[in-house]
């Protein structure tokens, strides 16, 4: 069993439906389902309350009772299931109560992939960042390829395209998947499976808290990016490739991670993120242009990838196996959704009064990341 290719299929074929679920899933509601935008914005949000409740609970709690492997089969088939719900359902509340259902089990699908990729750290030779880097190029690859099938096809296609993707992602969790990963939990151990415990690890307290504070200062990237290029004039061609530019460095980053400053500490490396991500969101501010806007994209590298990479090396080296789901979880509930969700109302506040101050309000979050890492590097040792 190659392990690296395992995970990168997985890698890729996840953040190939993710594109899917991220870049147009709102967009597909309205326009194809029919509800109105305050609708799907009241459907996504609800989704959003229910992604975060789900990977902070169920997964941690479906990882305690089953192996990587079952645990990946579980919520891929549970995910393509209620994806297939959708199909006969027009209403506002069909379409709620299905959203609400897919988004307990479908984001579960991210820290699932990513725990068995950490779990993988832990006891073969993997290079991590180069089957992540992968996935950001499904991701990019499946954002493209929608936007062709939708000018011929129409926004119908867009669910078919998701169906499709979790039924491909679904035979290769059936395949053949490293050892490691059908090794079922220590369930005897309640100690060491416990969240709670996992603060009990001072330096484990502050990674989180910085990673919930550099993630969720990408709020206004993601929720206004797009209509702030469109405040530039920005032909709107154009700004798809953009945006990309983000991704394409975020893929360089991921390929050379593991051979690039692998002597830094997670600490450093959360470092240079959050000062790399306090300077892309001044930049934005202080030069309310299209050229300083692609320039900045250069910084997601940092920004958004460096600090993930950090995340994902201190958990496998710092964590026992056990603990990497709960860890996982927490992640991505507070610091890709909750984090998020919280920024966002604050960004669109500032966007109404003036658009670069979306971004510079960012600094809320990056600039106690820079100071609470530089009070606590030395003192525990992370």
């Amino acid at each position: 069993m190659n392990q690296q290719r395992w995970l990168a299929k997985n890698f890729f074929m996840f953040f190939a439906t993710w594109g899917i679920f991220i870049a147009y899933w709102t967009g597909w509601l309205i326009n194809d389902k029919g509800v109105s935008v305050s609708e799907a914005s009241e459907i996504m949000g609800f989704g959003l309350v229910a992604r975060a409740f789900s990977t902070m609970f169920i997964f941690p709690y479906v990882s305690k009772i089953m192996s990587n492997k079952r645990v990946l089969i579980f919520f891929t088939l549970a995910s393509l299931i209620v994806t297939v719900l959708y199909i006969p359902v027009d209403s506002f509340v069909g379409l709620f109560i299905i959203t609400m259902l897919f988004s307990m089990f479908y984001p579960a699908l991210l820290p699932a992939v990513e725990s068995s990729a950490a779990t993988l750290m832990q006891h073969g030779q993997i290079h991590y960042g180069k089957a992540r880097s992968l996935g950001s190029f499904g991701y990019i690859v499946s954002v493209l390829i929608i936007s062709m099938l939708t000018g011929v096809y129409g926004e119908q296609i867009i669910l078919w395209t998701m169906i499709f993707g979790l039924t491909a992602l679904f035979a290769i969790q059936l395949m053949p998947a490293p050892p490691i990963l059908s090794v079922l939990p220590k369930i005897d151990n309640t100690k060491t499976l416990s969240m709670k415990s996992l603060f009990k690890e001072k330096s484990f307290v502050v990674v989180i808290i910085v990673v919930i504070l550099l993630q969720g200062a990408h709020a206004s990237y993601y929720n206004y990016g797009y209509i702030y290029l469109q405040n530039l004039n920005v032909n709107a061609f154009y700004i798809g490739m953009i945006l990309n530019v983000a991704v394409l460095f975020e893929i360089l980053y991921f390929l050379k991670a593991d051979s690039f400053l692998t002597k830094w500490k997670p600490s450093s490396l959360m470092l240079l993120a959050a000062i790399g991500s306090t300077v892309r969101w001044l930049l934005i501010y202080l030069f309310p242009n299209m050229p300083m806007f692609v320039v900045s994209q250069v910084l997601h590298a940092l920004s958004f990838a460096m600090a993930h990479y950090a995340f994902i090396q201190y958990i496998s080296k710092a964590l026992p196996k056990e603990q990497i789901p709960n860890a996982q979880g927490l992640y991505s509930a507070l610091a890709m959704s909750l984090s998020a969700a919280l920024l966002t109302l604050l960004g669109g506040v500032l966007y109404e009064i003036e658009p670069g101050l979306a971004f510079l309000g960012m600094l809320i979050f990056t600039v106690p990341a820079v100071f609470i890492i530089l009070l606590t590097k030395k003192r525990f040792d992370y």
